[in-house]
């Protein structure tokens, strides 16, 4: 870590993936890989977003989506950590991820499609 700023919490200014998914997306690896086991504290929101270079409002929106997928829980003053939670509700969304993908192959869908359906399904939910 440098400044308080894990290695694995990087942005790709050449990705197409808006960078607060790309700090959920950190994040979620990091914690399921056990880089950031249960109470890892997540740097402040102003440091990140200021060490990153963009918005605050930007890790400000990736910490409350982590929050409320379980994945993370704000304690105050104390900052943002990894949740216990979140391993459970990690689970379940890997175990329906399976399931859908045993649901694409049987219908004969491709990758492609089944992607687009899923992000689909994800921006309605």
């Amino acid at each position: 870590m440098d400044q308080g700023i894990p290695r694995w919490l990087r942005l790709d200014d050449k990705s197409t993936v808006p960078p607060f998914e790309q700090i959920k997306q950190a994040v979620l690896a990091a914690a399921n890989a056990g880089e950031a086991p249960v109470g890892t504290r997540l740097p402040p929101v102003r440091g990140l977003a200021t060490h990153l270079g963009i918005a605050a409002n930007t890790v400000a929106r990736a910490y409350r989506e982590l929050e409320q997928a379980g994945v993370v829980e704000t304690r105050g003053r104390a900052g943002t950590v990894v949740a216990a939670g979140g391993d459970t509700a990690r689970q379940r969304v890997a175990d329906a991820a399976d399931a859908y993908a045993v649901v694409v192959r049987s219908a004969g869908v491709p990758e492609a499609e089944a992607v687009a359906m899923l992000k689909a399904a994800l921006r309605r939910a």
